[in-house]
């Protein structure tokens, strides 16, 4: 009896080695493919490091967007800014070879989160401790990015208390990643309140837009000396260009775009290089904020813009294969954008536009005309997209385009895409006024 016992469990013991072998290795390997993120200062400048390994962020903000077309264009890291559908990210850059900087979405006083409501502050640490748990051990988990744009109309100091009381709390349950939270803007004093208030926060994550062109000076007056990320940045804002007598803003069109990405990105990103630990390109993806061209690098139905051409390059060091239409320029009666068009309500204009394309590809017209938005949304908030208007357009051709009026006074937008037949489009707008 006993003999044959041992006969058996010599006779099962190849088998139950391999079992035994594979169920070792997958504990083990669970433990293994978890990315450890740390900072490292070198001979280079700060630096994140990976497993030991250095890496340098060079990515996307996802929103909606394409994370296969961001893997193909050599990007090798996505930002989200929250963790909704968190465990589908990760799997699809795990998948990609990317790494994510996850989102966590912390309420801001612009929504009505009261900080001083001490019920509301912990109900929300337990809401992030649920979800920290769930995707802490992801391998395509890098860092953690604690809220938004905390600082962005804030007024109570004690939103940086809670900022700190949740990355202790993500030290304390995931040693093995770092914790940031994006600033709008490099402001001396909000650093100094990070500082005192939320020490946990490993390193600094900015965010601008047209004052890229001047990052290294705004570095040198913060006094920061610490490594940085830049979470954010890309077309100039909304906010920060000229407008009309009515409002109005002057969106720079998808070459302009394109030239200010990738000068932005030589100069004030490489060119920062002993702080600067990588950034996050903004909009990969498309949406709505003013205009539905003014943040995206794609269009709604997927079509890239010149901008992502210009990360393609900035990221790789050479062009994509096929790029994108070029604009030249683009007049409505004989006016540009800057030249505050207003058109009387019994007239057909004349619209037209010049571009090239670099691949000597047919150019395909496409004109809209839509209200102008009237949204006083701030810090990406969601905003409705204005009407577009039917029925207007008299006749097109190449690249002109004759119109009627809309009949009602008020503001309105001209807008042109110009495709290449291979999922690529230049894009340019004018807003005009229209009076009785």
């Amino acid at each position: 009896m006993n003999f044959f016992i041992v006969k058996i469990h010599i006779k099962e013991l190849p088998l139950l080695l391999v079992w035994l072998a594979i169920a070792f290795f997958n504990f083990n390997n669970v433990n293994a493919q978890i990315t450890k993120s740390e900072i490292q200062r070198t001979n280079e400048g700060y630096r994140l490091f990976l497993n030991g390994e250095p890496f340098y962020i060079k990515g996307a903000g996802l929103h909606n967007g394409d994370m296969d077309a961001l893997a193909q264009h050599g990007a090798n890291a996505v930002r989200t800014w929250s963790t909704d559908n968190g465990k589908e990210v990760l799997d699809k850059a795990h998948q990609l070879g990317l790494k994510v900087m996850m989102g966590i979405w912390v309420g801001h006083e612009r929504h009505g989160f009261d900080y001083n409501d001490k019920k509301a502050v912990k109900a929300q640490l337990e809401r992030i401790r649920e979800r920290v748990l769930a995707l802490k051990d992801h391998p395509a988990l890098i860092v953690w990015g604690v809220g938004n744009e905390m600082n962005l109309q804030s007024r109570n100091p004690k939103v940086w208390d809670a900022v700190n009381e949740i990355a202790e709390m993500i030290h304390e349950v995931d040693p093995n990643h770092l914790t940031t939270s994006p600033l709008a803007g490099i402001d001396k004093e909000d650093i100094e309140l990070i500082a005192q208030r939320a020490p946990e926060i490993d390193f600094l994550s900015v965010q601008l837009y047209g004052p890229m062109d001047i990052l290294p000076q705004l570095i040198l007056e913060s006094e920061y000396k610490g490594p940085l990320l830049i979470t954010e940045w890309g077309a100039t804002g909304y906010w920060e260009v000229e407008k009309t007598p009515w409002g109005a803003p002057l969106e720079n069109d998808s070459s302009k775009k394109a030239d200010l990405y990738l000068k932005r990105y030589q100069k004030s990103i490489l060119g920062q290089s002993q702080q600067i630990m990588g950034s996050f390109v903004f909009l990969w993806g498309q949406k709505q904020e003013r205009t539905p061209t003014w943040f995206g690098m794609f269009m709604p139905d997927g079509k890239e813009t010149e901008s992502v051409d210009a990360m393609h390059f900035a990221w790789n060091g050479i062009w994509p294969k096929n790029r994108s239409p070029r604009l030249q320029d683009l007049t409505l009666a004989g006016k540009r954008a800057s030249d505050n068009v207003q058109l009387t309500g019994d007239g057909h204009y004349l619209a037209e536009v010049k571009a090239i394309d670099p691949d000597k590809d047919e150019l395909i017209y496409h004109w809209e005309i839509m209200r102008e938005s009237q949204s006083t949304k701030t810090g990406g908030d969601a905003e409705y997209v204005p009407e577009s208007l039917k029925g207007l357009f008299l006749e097109t051709k190449d690249g002109s385009a004759t119109f009627k009026v809309p009949s009602s006074p008020g503001p309105y937008r001209l807008f042109v895409y110009v495709e290449d037949g291979h999922s690529h489009v230049a894009h340019a707008n004018i807003p005009f006024w229209v009076s009785k």
